[in-house]
């Protein structure tokens, strides 16, 4: 089969950083799918595994943790699929990803792809909607349909995960959404996904906020560049309020100044689940069909802003470049399968 991976950790603007492969099909486990792979997105993991992790024995890594497809098998024990249905997921850090024309997935943490969506706008959402439900309801503890006269403060809101997170706010609670973004064309995408005010992170925050009637914020979602915004966080969370992060940091954070205040620190990591393969490890197929079903009603959006087309390693380069420039507006995905290299 085809599938694109790298044989050493390089930097992007490599011509070897990734390159086309023919590699043999899996073969599916009790629990898995075989997926036949028709549209795929880039995340920052996809950059942080290719620059970080060495492959080993001279095997190339294969990356890629959002896929849609066909399924093609089932695994012995897979209940709820059907040989022919169109799923889509975001896979397992710690098995070969799904930038392969075949692909296994354990069938708890796939769901059939939203009936909206072409393939390539699905493929946007798997590990960005993840990450977002599960921080906005299991680590910062908001109950659906609450957070009534409580803000939220998404810091790196249009991004991947903060595309999405002010959307699952905005429909699924009752919370004020504050966005930070820097720049014009950022700052109107996030207010278009719902967030009723934008701040600018690159600006002192205190004065935004109060000028925004904002006092103090109940819970943060940190996506970005936490480290550097630290201060920021605790200056402007109310006491006893929550802060969720999700990105690796740079140096040691000072958690000490979280003490007066009562605060709590969260991390989400969506691949937890999967990797330790905890007893509700099914929860991700679950809210992935609530995703799809909420896209099929018209109350959330894809957040593409960047379509390249077909599946080989020229155009993964391409997308890995733009995920690390750093001023990624939402989703880059790829699309049309696995074409001539």
């Amino acid at each position: 089969m085809k599938a694109v991976g790298y044989l050493q950790s390089l930097p992007i603007d490599h011509p070897e950083s990734l390159v086309d492969l023919s590699l043999p099909p899996p073969e599916p486990g009790p629990r898995d799918l075989l997926v036949r792979v028709t549209a795929v997105s880039v995340n920052p993991v996809d950059t942080k595994v290719r620059r970080h992790r060495a492959p080993q024995s001279g095997r190339p890594e294969v990356l890629g943790w959002d896929a849609v497809g066909t399924v093609e098998a089932l695994g012995d024990a897979v209940t709820g699929f059907a040989v022919g249905d169109r799923v889509y997921y975001a896979g397992a850090i710690d098995r070969p990803g799904a930038n392969a024309e075949l692909h296994v997935v354990d069938h708890r943490i796939a769901a059939r792809a939203p009936t909206r969506l072409d393939d390539g706008d699905a493929a946007a959402l798997p590990l960005t909607a993840i990450t977002a439900w599960e921080l906005l309801f299991d680590r910062l503890g908001v109950p659906e349909g609450g957070g009534a006269g409580q803000t939220l403060l998404v810091v790196g809101a249009a991004g991947g995960v903060g595309s999405i997170l002010v959307q699952l706010a905005r429909e699924l609670t009752q919370l004020r959404i504050v966005g930070t973004a820097s720049r014009p064309e950022t700052q109107a995408w996030v207010r278009e996904l719902g967030a009723h005010t934008v701040i600018d992170h690159s600006q002192p925050w205190r004065p935004q906020l109060v000028a925004a009637g904002v006092a103090e914020v109940e819970r943060v979602a940190s996506l970005t560049h936490t480290g550097q915004h630290w201060a920021s966080i605790v200056d402007g969370t109310a006491p006893q309020g929550r802060i969720g992060i999700i990105d690796d940091l740079s140096g040691p954070l000072d958690v000490s100044v979280l003490k007066p205040k009562m605060l709590s620190l969260h991390w989400e990591m969506m691949f937890g689940r999967p990797m330790f393969n905890t007893p509700d490890v099914g929860e991700q197929g679950r809210l992935l069909a609530r995703v799809a079903a909420l896209v099929d009603a018209g109350r959330l959006r894809t957040t593409v802003s960047e379509r390249l087309t077909p599946i080989h390693a020229a155009t993964l380069r391409q997308a890995h470049a733009l995920v690390e420039s750093g001023r990624m507006r939402g989703k880059v995905v790829l699309h049309g399968g696995f074409g001539p290299r």
